[in-house]
């Protein structure tokens, strides 16, 4: 339980401060000129960024102190 907390919190954080990245693995292949993500992409994915760290933090948090 507590190494998935740990994965996610690790995929929120790339997915926080590298969005590019995740839109290279994940969609640069959908794009006709698959060059750079959209403005709109990169913010949903630092927001689901800081969803999946609080997440992940919060299973953390919740292992060790219940």
């Amino acid at each position: 339980m507590i190494s998935l907390a740990i994965l996610l919190t690790i995929i929120g954080l790339l997915m926080l401060v590298r969005p590019a990245v995740i839109w290279k693995i994940t969609e640069s292949w959908k794009s006709d000129d698959g060059t750079e993500p959209s403005d709109l992409y990169i913010l949903s994915t630092r927001f689901g960024g800081v969803m999946c760290t609080l997440a992940g933090l919060g299973v953390i948090v919740a292992y060790l102190f219940l």
